[in-house]
């Protein structure tokens, strides 16, 4: 790596990290592009000030970030443009250009409580009732809504989902998360026979297109389903069972998580169904949690009651 000269030193290091984030770890195109500009926009800052990355100190970070707020830059985004500068400069330590990470002593801002709706179980067969099971069509959105939500998948898992991922005597599926990033995820026996059912009595009678061969979940015309095709069917099944919450496909992931978390499960046990590369993504679910039992003490503690 050339350590000369502020510019080029940025564009060298910056270079070296895209090549690593790409080769090393597997990331998506989209999360590659935010992590470099995000190290653009710390270079931009320190490039008129002669500073090198390996020059870099907390202190430095602390006035970005401090920039950042008064520009109004939200608190969320400020936490992600942390995380790609702690991964660049995680870089600088492997390569012993630095010591220690300066992003590692930086705060992360307060993240917004943002609560999503959370679907529970009568909800759920409330829009499994809508679907007119003896349609072909209808059958099969029923089947995936119960694996939406019985087993937290992505929607763009869903649709990617490949008959040779199902292992059924292991009830187990293997799901390619974000960054193309394998993962084994149950499925209940409930969800399991439903599935093959479709596969054996609805997907067996389709015209299936070359190429789609080797998907699970396909329209009637024999192509794999868009992810936009299942928010619609699925914001529909909601309206018409009269749920009034915001539902989409990522309602269901939620509340498969919420529901987990909420009876006691390790909260990295989730973590790993979810397939969040970060546990501070899946501890949204603790403060649910913790949402959940505040609301349970005020409805049935008699104290709280009277007040």
């Amino acid at each position: 790596m050339d350590t000369t000269g502020g510019q080029s030193a940025w564009i060298d290091f910056t270079k070296d990290f895209e090549l690593r984030l790409r080769l090393e770890r597997g990331l998506s195109d989209n999360t590659v592009l935010a992590y470099l500009r995000d190290v653009h926009h710390l270079s931009r800052w320190a490039e008129p000030l002669g500073l090198q990355p390996t020059e870099i100190t907390p202190d430095h970070l602390r006035q970005v970030t401090a920039l950042l707020a008064e520009v109004d830059v939200a608190p969320t985004t400020q936490c992600r443009i942390i995380s790609g500068w702690r991964a660049f400069f995680r870089m600088l330590v492997q390569e012993d250009l630095l010591k220690d990470n300066p992003a590692d002593f930086l705060e992360m801002p307060t993240r917004p409580e943002h609560l999503p709706d959370v679907l529970t179980d009568e909800d759920i067969e409330a829009m499994q009732k809508t679907f007119n099971r003896s349609k072909p069509g209808e059958d099969r959105n029923y089947v995936m809504v119960e694996v939406l939500y019985g087993c937290g998948l992505r929607v763009s898992e869903l649709v990617n989902l490949k008959l040779s991922n199902i292992y059924a005597e292991e009830q187990m599926l293997q799901v390619v998360g974000k960054g193309n990033k394998e993962r084994w995820v149950p499925i209940n026996s409930r969800a399991l026979k439903l599935v093959q059912d479709y596969i054996l009595y609805q997907r067996s009678q389709l015209t299936i297109q070359p190429g789609e061969e080797l998907y699970v979940f396909l329209n009637l015309r024999g192509h794999r389903l868009t992810r936009v095709a299942v928010f619609q069917f699925i914001k529909q099944a909601a309206e018409e069972a009269g749920i009034k919450k915001r539902v989409s496909p990522h309602s269901l992931r939620h509340s498969f998580a919420t529901e987990l978390v909420q009876n006691g499960a390790d909260l990295r046990a989730v973590q790993e169904m979810l397939g969040h590369e970060s546990l501070t993504t899946t501890e949204i679910y603790t403060h649910l949690s913790r949402q959940y039992l505040r609301d349970t003490i005020s409805t049935y503690h008699p104290h709280y009651k009277k007040h």
